[in-house]
C-alpha cells in the first residue's frame, strides 16, 4: 500500500469513528414539566423529583432534558402550556400539584404519557378510571390531601379546644377548592362548628382575608392544599402570628418557614414518585400498566416556637402523635 492512500484511508477512518460512536449512542430523552403554581419553594420537591428520575437511571442534564412550563397561578394558561409540550414533542409530561394540570395534558394529547402529581381523588376528578387500572395515556401519585381536611380539624381542635368557629382559607382559582371546602363543611357541622370560608388568590388578598378573620374574631384556621399558598408560606406564618391566628396546613415545609402545623404526606416524596414512573416510562412501561401511587404515611409536624408565641400550650397527647417537633 502506498504511503499516501495508507495516509487517506486512516484520515477518512478518524472522520467516521466519532461519527458512528454518536450514532450509536442513545438519543437524550425529552420531559415536559407543566405545573399550576410558580418555581419559588419548589426546590424540594424538584429535588425529590430528581431523586425517582436518578432511582430509574436518569440524570437531567446526562441522558435526559426537561421542559418547564410554569402557570403562575393563572390556570386559563395550563391547556397553552400543554399545547406547548405537545408540539415539542415531549416523550413523557410531568403534570403537578393538582388535577387541572393533568387534565390540561390529558386534553391536548392522547398518547403522550402523562404522570400527575395531585392531592386529589384521580378518579373523582376524570383523570383515571380506577386507582389500579389507570387506562389510558395518564396514571401518577396522589396524596389524597382533600381527604385529610376532616382529620385536620380534628387536630386542630386538639390544640384550641374551646374553638367555635373556623375559617378555612382557599384559593377560588383552584379547580379543587369546592372539594376541599365541601369536605370542611361536613366535618365541621358534625363537630358542631360554625365554618367561615376565605378566598384569597394574590398577596394582597391574603392580607385582606387575615384582617377579616382577625375581626370577626375566628378561632382557628385550616389553609387548604394549594400551590399558591405553598409560594406564600412565609407570608402565611407572618400574617398567622401577627393576627394571632392558629392554623394548620398541608405541607411541612410550610411549619419549617415559621407555620404552626401541618398534616399530610410528604409532597417531595410524591414528586420522588412521579419521578419514578417517568423514569420507567421512559424504558419502555406503558402508564396504563401502573397503578396510581398513594401514601402509607402521613405525617403531623408542629411548630413549638410558634406555638409558644401564639400563646398556646401543646398537649402531651398531641405532642406524643407528632411525627416531627419543630423547636
Amino acid at each position: 500500500m502506498r504511503r499516501r492512500d495508507f495516509i487517506s484511508l486512516v484520515g477518512g477512518a478518524a472522520v467516521a469513528w466519532p461519527l458512528g460512536a454518536r450514532a450509536q449512542q442513545p438519543a437524550t430523552a425529552v420531559v415536559g414539566f407543566l405545573d399550576s403554581g410558580a418555581p419559588s419553594g419548589m426546590s424540594a420537591n424538584l429535588g425529590g423529583l430528581h431523586r425517582g428520575l436518578g432511582e430509574a437511571g436518569f440524570t437531567e442534564g446526562k441522558n435526559v432534558t426537561i421542559e418547564y412550563r410554569w402557570a403562575q397561578g393563572r390556570y386559563d394558561q395550563l391547556p397553552v402550556l400543554a399545547a406547548e409540550l405537545v408540539r415539542r414533542p415531549v416523550a413523557v409530561i410531568a403534570a403537578t400539584r393538582g388535577s387541572a394540570p393533568a387534565l390540561a395534558a390529558k386534553a391536548a394529547t392522547s398518547t403522550i404519557p402523562v404522570v400527575f402529581q395531585t392531592g386529589a381523588d384521580p378518579v373523582k376528578d376524570g383523570l383515571v378510571a380506577s386507582f389500579n387500572r389507570p387506562g389510558g395515556n395518564i396514571t401518577g401519585a396522589s396524596r389524597v390531601s382533600t381527604a385529610l381536611m376532616p382529620k385536620r380539624l380534628g387536630l386542630l381542635g386538639e390544640l384550641v379546644p374551646k374553638a367555635t368557629v373556623i375559617a378555612c382559607l382557599v384559593n377560588p382559582s383552584n379547580l379543587g377548592a369546592n372539594s376541599q371546602i365541601q369536605e370542611l363543611q361536613e366535618a365541621a357541622q358534625s363537630r358542631g362548628l360554625q365554618l367561615h370560608v376565605q378566598k384569597a388568590s394574590t398577596g394582597p388578598e391574603l392580607d385582606a382575608a387575615f384582617a377579616a378573620m382577625a375581626q370577626d374574631g375566628r378561632s382557628g384556621l385550616i389553609i387548604a392544599n394549594d400551590p399558591f399558598f405553598m409560594g406564600q408560606r412565609a407570608q402565611l406564618a407572618v400574617l398567622a402570628a401577627r393576627h394571632v391566628i392558629p392554623a394548620i396546613s398541608s405541607d411541612r415545609e410550610s411549619v419549617a418557614a415559621g407555620g404552626l402545623m401541618s398534616y399530610d404526606a410528604s409532597l417531595p416524596d410524591s414528586f420522588r414518585q412521579v419521578g419514578v414512573y417517568v423514569g420507567r416510562i421512559l424504558k419502555g412501561e406503558k402508564a396504563a400498566d401502573l397503578p396510581v401511587v398513594q401514601p402509607t404515611k402521613f405525617d403531623l409536624v408542629i411548630n413549638l416556637k410558634t406555638a409558644k408565641a401564639l400563646g398556646l400550650s401543646v398537649p402531651p397527647t398531641l405532642l406524643a402523635l407528632a411525627d416531627e417537633v419543630i423547636e
